[in-house]
């Protein structure tokens, strides 16, 4: 069994209370990166306005590689399998497609310009 760091490059979570929403990024290690947090009313979720456009982005995205592509197709059933309902078997997808776009975006930071092609083949 491989060992998570292996896997990843790195965790981010969102976490809403009552009073707050907190975000961190974390090592796969468990160190945390970062982290902030924002107060759980009108003007915190001013700050987090463009959470909002890209949870739809991430929505539609899913939907449409659901609908469309085979890989996506078979992840999704393998979810299901495993006991999750398909709105559970979503969301894992929507995590997927961040993990993807998070190390694409991670990679073009380090080159010059951006790799669009790369971010066709996320989306």
């Amino acid at each position: 069994m491989t060992m998570l760091a292996e896997q990843v490059d790195g965790v981010i979570g969102v976490d809403t209370h009552r009073d707050t929403l907190a975000a961190a990024a974390v090592s796969p290690i468990g160190a945390v990166v970062s982290s902030t947090d924002a107060p759980a009313n009108a003007r915190g979720y001013r700050r987090r306005s463009g959470d909002r456009q890209l949870n739809r982005a991430l929505h539609t995205i899913s939907l449409i590689r659901m609908r469309l592509d085979p890989t996506t197709k078979a992840y999704v059933a393998r979810r299901v399998a495993e006991g999750k309902t398909s709105r559970d078997a979503q969301r894992c997808l929507k995590r997927t497609i961040c993990r993807q776009l998070f190390k694409i975006l991670e990679h073009s930071d380090r080159e010059t310009g951006t790799n669009s092609e790369n971010l066709v083949q996320a989306a």
